[in-house]
């Protein structure tokens, strides 16, 4: 992708041609319902103040969505704005294609920017310009399937965080035991469905923070770590010997209630309406000595610098993003602003998780550090992809495999 990127300086002008005055495109990568009824209203109150211009939202697969908004920005025909993930936004701010949006977030009436947390700007900030703004501060959560538990007469992750006993070994102990209760069925689906694909750092990063480690920190891979190989090794046997974790190309959807846990955020609380089954949130299991590893996952809105209605869509940006944007936000998206995060309505009033839900989120935005991001990460992604290929096999050698992941990726850290 770093190709791509240099390749928007100069091809993205050609948007000036492309884009009406009155209209502003918005990249996504939700397909929510009630998600995108959200961003639309946000939207109409933004256009009840100007009347002349239309907000179009348009939806990219989450599979795709940076590989597919890369080459729209190397087509000339990025978006006006778009959301981000954490992952990949200090890559497109190194190319210098995104807008400084200090200046119209300043001057937006009543915008308080010093109410956003530093850790949760910390990805989006370079020196005083802000290159993106934080809407959603999420951190990872274990989704469970109760009626599954229930079948099998264990207690829920839920239950189980309550006694001080949710631990990677419980989960593992507990995971086998599902699936004898409940044939056909798995006990786990990585985040998405998507662990051995667009989501394979999501699947790695919270067992070896559970462990202590990380993916990799200070510019050292870390992923070779005797905590990593320990972490990633109780996986990998839950996938090939237990066989209680979806494998690599088999559907086990959770929200299907083919799996009994996930991992997610509480964005995908929206689709547990339709899951047709009773349900429950729980923290992330903790480490062999009690470790807590939370993962929090951000996404921001950022602006393209050549957008032909780039103060425009800072406009809307700022909109969306101030005390009254983030707080209608906030259902599904954990805030980055001081005064939302602490508010009444955020703890005790979200429409599908219960105060107690919503204390563990909480809690997790408190303790947990942001998804490991780098500057190349596109090309860091795309060296680890073929290694940990390897890995996801049932003779795979992890601790090996994990030495090559990291020899594979040292020089880019």
């Amino acid at each position: 992708m770093k190709g791509i990127l240099k390749l928007a300086a100069s091809a993205i002008v050609l948007m000036a041609t492309q884009a009406s005055a009155e209209d502003l495109r918005v990249a996504v990568y939700t397909s929510s319902e009630p998600h995108l009824k959200l961003l639309n209203q946000l939207a109409d109150k933004f256009k009840a103040s100007h009347p002349d211009v239309n907000v179009r939202f348009e939806t990219i697969p989450v599979a795709d969505y940076t590989q597919k908004l890369s080459f729209q920005v190397a087509g000339g025909k990025a978006p006006d704005v778009a959301w981000m993930m954490e992952d990949a936004a200090p890559a497109f701010i190194e190319a210098n294609i995104l807008m400084d949006l200090t200046p119209v977030l300043q001057a937006f009436p009543d915008y308080d920017l010093a109410d956003f947390t530093d850790p949760a700007m910390a990805l989006w900030r370079k020196g005083d310009q802000v290159y993106g703004v934080p809407f959603s501060t999420s951190p990872f959560l274990i989704y469970y399937n109760k009626a599954m538990f229930d079948k099998a007469g264990l207690e829920d992750p839920k239950q189980l965080a309550e006694k001080g006993e949710w631990t990677m070994a419980k989960f593992q102990d507990v995971s086998k035991k599902l699936v004898a209760a409940n044939p056909g069925k798995y006990a786990f689906e990585f985040k998405d469905g998507e662990g051995y694909a667009s989501r394979m750092t999501h699947a790695l990063l919270p067992p070896i923070r559970a462990y202590g480690g990380d993916l990799w920190e200070d510019g050292k891979c870390g992923m070779d770590s005797p905590a990593a190989v320990k972490a990633v090794q109780q996986i990998h046997d839950m996938v090939f010997k237990d066989k209680t974790i979806v494998p690599p190309g088999t559907q086990g959807d959770y929200f299907s209630g083919n799996s009994a846990m996930t991992v997610n955020q509480i964005s995908r609380a929206s689709k547990m309406a339709e899951a047709g089954f009773e349900w429950g949130v729980a923290p992330l299991p903790t480490g062999p000595n009690g470790e807590e590893g939370p993962v929090i996952g951000q996404a921001g809105f950022v602006v393209f610098d050549a957008s032909p209605n780039k103060e425009l869509a800072a406009e809307l940006v700022a909109q969306m993003t101030d005390k009254e944007g983030v707080a209608a936000l906030a259902q599904f998206f954990p805030p980055a602003r001081r005064s939302v995060l602490s508010s009444d309505a955020f703890l005790n009033k979200n429409q599908y998780l219960s105060p107690q839900m919503m204390g563990f989120v909480a809690d997790g935005i408190e303790k947990g550090r942001v998804v490991a991001a780098h500057e190349k990460v596109p090309q860091i992604l795309a060296a680890m992809k073929p290694r940990v290929d390897a890995l996801w096999r049932p003779d795979a050698d992890v601790a090996k495999s994990l030495q090559g992941v990291c020899a594979a990726i040292q020089p880019l850290l």
